[in-house]
């Protein structure tokens, strides 16, 4: 019986050990993961990865880990020359197959969100109008001022904000559904010209993640994220 009992101490002590050690490798990947992450998509906010499943240790060594979850803030994405600043950006990377050095790795498949703000969205327009919730999910309120017949005008709309195919990929479109005084000729036109546009997110966003559907509250824009064979920390 006391052989058994210190075997039975001795299985526990280093179960222990292998349990801290296991969870401090688990720390320090994802710290050095998320600061991979950080420094290939050069955001302007931070990066935080979590790493399922028990043990790493095991699935480190057989390079293929569980799930992999990676929260950023402060993503720049570009596209046209043009910049949308995402505030967050949340995605689950399922399946991932580490490269060889553990720099990075490719999910078989990934999912995620993304939020915009009204504010990023206004200065995303860059065409000097203001974008607020416009009451309803994929509505915007969309404040212009134009000038018409040599006078400034400045007209509220409420837009629908849609996600749709361009041909060369998603885009994030914003559309009037009529405009105050549309019936006086040429007024239209002129206020469309700053309220309706058009913005595609694509640079910036985890190779292989695209853009799959779109709604909108009082907090902003959120686009729904899906991919397969996703890259993770640019690898």
């Amino acid at each position: 019986m006391r052989f058994l009992r210190v075997v039975v101490i001795i299985g526990v002590v280093l179960g222990g050990l292998f349990v801290g050690v296991d969870r401090w490798a688990v720390g320090y990947a994802e710290n050095r993961l998320a600061d991979r992450v950080q420094s290939r998509q050069g955001l302007a906010g931070s990066a935080e990865v979590e790493i399922h499943g028990f043990p790493f240790l095991t699935q480190a060594l057989s390079h293929d880990l569980e799930q992999v979850d990676l929260k950023l803030t402060g993503v720049d994405a570009t596209a046209d020359g043009r910049k949308t600043r995402l505030s967050e950006l949340e995605a689950e990377f399922h399946e991932v197959k580490l490269n060889g050095d553990y720099s990075g790795g490719t999910a078989k498949r990934a999912q995620g969100t993304a939020l915009i703000t009204y504010e990023d969205l206004t200065k995303a327009s860059q065409n000097g109008v203001v974008l607020t919730y416009g009451g309803a999910p994929n509505k915007v309120k969309v404040t212009a001022t134009v000038d018409f017949l040599g006078k400034s005008v400045t007209r509220s709309v409420v837009s629908t904000v849609a996600l749709v195919d361009s041909g060369s990929g998603k885009v994030v479109r914003v559309r009037a559904d009529s405009v105050p005084g549309e019936g006086i000729p040429g007024i239209e036109s002129a206020v469309r010209k700053r309220t309706d546009f058009d913005r595609r997110i694509d640079d910036g966003l985890p190779a292989g993640l695209k853009l799959s559907a779109l709604t909108s509250d009082d907090s902003g824009v959120h686009l729904t994220l899906s991919g397969t064979d996703v890259s993770l920390a640019g690898s």
